[in-house]
């Protein structure tokens, strides 16, 4: 079997690769067409962030089994069109969080002390001490957007330099942040209060430009900022215009919208703007542990047929998976409109498998549906392999009981997670053999095929509601695909969930808030 090798790995693991008997090719700095003729024979493709893996060159694989990246981001695989050609796919958490926090923690300091500035004056013939005059960090307080495997090590770093550190992450528990010694906070006082911010969230729909001139407005006269994270989270114009009014004293950024950015980036002539070329997890031992272990879960799945952080299926045999999948999908579907209804950290998910799927192995369905769950916080730091350890990790309590019938259906997956201040519950079935369907939300029995971009309502059920609906996305130029209605007959409510064919921005569901007897409106991706 042939393993091609896209992006530059250390020869340790081309070494565990050679050695397992797979033949291994290294082409580096393909075109999008030469990377479309060399995948067509390969058994499995090792990349890092430089190669692009489009639906189009992944339609171009024959014998495509496995596609493993050295490192965390998925952002250049197109998932969906792996998942149509049932490739696995892969990825190597926890090799580069070291190497990513104490990155950021250099960015800190180059920008307290104007290291890089100071450095290129010297060495220009000047000595300026006067003009390079920095601060302390110790006594500070550092604000960490995302408390994740690498924000959490960032907060351990910097308590450890006597700095105070608050956080913001909707998906920690005060209790837990407690035990890092941090302090969480709200996004508003976040900004208020923090004299560095730093920022450790996945780029994602929520994310993009989360940090933007209405931020800026909110943060403290002469803050640093600094990504380390996924390029795109930042407003770069809104960077340079908060800079440039001084609002903003310094930047750091290692990661950028476009990369490499343009050479006249108007950010890349500022003088207090400090940045490298995307190095967060360029060490030796990050790079060693990246290729030891991609190699080793290469050779684990091609050779023995084993399957290590797969993020888009679990650990399962072929045939178990047959029986298994549909249920898998129903079961992420399930965590992932729970993670989006919830008010707050979940703290307890209680799930009760029903009917003829209580008789099957459900110990995949529960990882997949607190994948599911912890996806819209971790992104590619949760997989099938380790969602059961991150759960346990925010101090999440999850029990599981088993039913042999069902009242209303064959097959049924009740999941409630309870989060302060109130609990939600869902259901969903099997249609058919294959057809996942949500059919409660809470006390609204619905058939909903939970999929794509949706829009979950809740109303009074009055006449016309449903037709100023229809209205409004028509207005903004959204065209609804489906329409699911439930009813609560006593109380003359109804939640509706609809699917539109593109996201809705804010816009769209602010005026679809505003109509009369609209309860709430939440936007879901599923």
């Amino acid at each position: 079997m042939k393993v091609l090798v896209t992006d530059p790995i250390l020869p340790d693991g081309i070494e565990i690769l050679k050695k397992a008997g797979l033949e291994v090719e290294e082409r580096t700095g393909l075109s999008p067409e030469e990377l479309k003729e060399a995948i067509r024979e390969a058994d499995g493709i090792i990349i890092r962030s430089g190669t692009k893996l489009t639906a189009e060159v992944i339609e171009a694989a024959e014998r495509l089994k496995v596609i493993a990246r050295a490192g965390t981001g998925l952002d250049n695989v197109d998932l969906e069109a792996a998942n149509r050609k049932g490739i696995v796919v892969m990825n190597c958490p926890g090799g580069n969080t070291n190497s990513a926090a104490e990155h950021t923690l250099a960015m800190m300091f180059a920008l307290a002390r104007n290291i890089p500035q100071a450095m290129t004056s010297l060495k220009a013939g000047r000595w300026e001490r006067k003009k390079f005059m920095g601060r302390e960090l110790m006594g500070k307080t550092l604000g960490i957007i995302g408390l994740g495997r690498i924000g959490s090590v960032v907060a351990d770093r910097a308590l450890g330099l006597k700095m105070h550190v608050v956080a913001y992450d909707p998906f920690v528990t005060p209790e837990q942040a407690s035990k890092m010694g941090v302090e969480l906070v709200s996004l508003d006082e976040l900004y208020a209060r923090a004299d560095i911010i730093t920022l450790h969230v996945p780029l994602m729909k929520e994310t993009y430009h989360l940090i933007n001139a209405e931020s800026f407005a909110k943060m403290k006269e002469g803050v640093l900022l600094i990504n380390c994270a996924r390029g795109g989270i930042v407003d770069e114009m809104a960077l340079y215009e908060a800079m440039k009014n001084g609002k903003v004293a310094g930047a750091a950024l290692d990661v950028f919208e476009k990369e490499p950015p343009d050479p006249d980036h108007p950010l890349l002539k500022m003088e207090n703007f400090v940045c490298t070329p995307h190095l967060g997890a360029s060490t030796l031992e990050a790079q060693k542990n990246v290729a030891l272990a991609v190699a080793t879960q290469v050779v684990d799945f091609l050779v023995h047929g084993v399957v290590r952080n797969a993020v888009n299926m679990p650990s399962v045999s072929a045939e178990a998976l047959k029986i298994l999948k549909p249920y898998i999908v129903l079961a992420e579907k399930l965590g992932a409109l729970q993670a989006q209804l919830a008010e707050g950290p979940v703290e307890e998910i209680a799930i009760e498998y029903q009917g003829e799927v209580s008789q099957l192995d459900t110990e995949p369905l529960t990882v997949a549906l607190i994948k599911g769950l912890l996806s819209r916080a971790l992104r590619e730091d949760v997989n099938y392999v380790n969602a059961p350890l991150r759960a346990r990790e925010r101090g999440i309590k999850i029990t599981e009981s088993k039913t042999e019938t069902a009242e209303d259906f064959l097959n049924l997956i009740a999941v409630r997670i309870k989060f302060k201040g109130g609990d939600n519950y869902v259901a969903g079935t099997i249609f058919g053999k294959t057809e996942p369907r949500i059919v409660q939300i809470n006390r609204f029995r619905l058939d909903a095929l939970p999929e794509g971009h949706m829009l979950y309502i809740h109303n009074e059920d009055r006449p016309g509601v449903i037709g100023l609906i229809g209205v409004t996305l028509g207005e903004a130029g959204l065209n609804i695909s489906r329409m699911y209605v439930g009813q609560e007959p006593e109380k003359r409510r109804n939640v509706i969930l609809l699917s539109v064919d593109t996201p809705p921005d804010e816009s769209v569901v602010s005026a679809l808030r505003n109509l009369p007897h609209v309860l709430s409106v939440k936007p879901l991706e599923l």
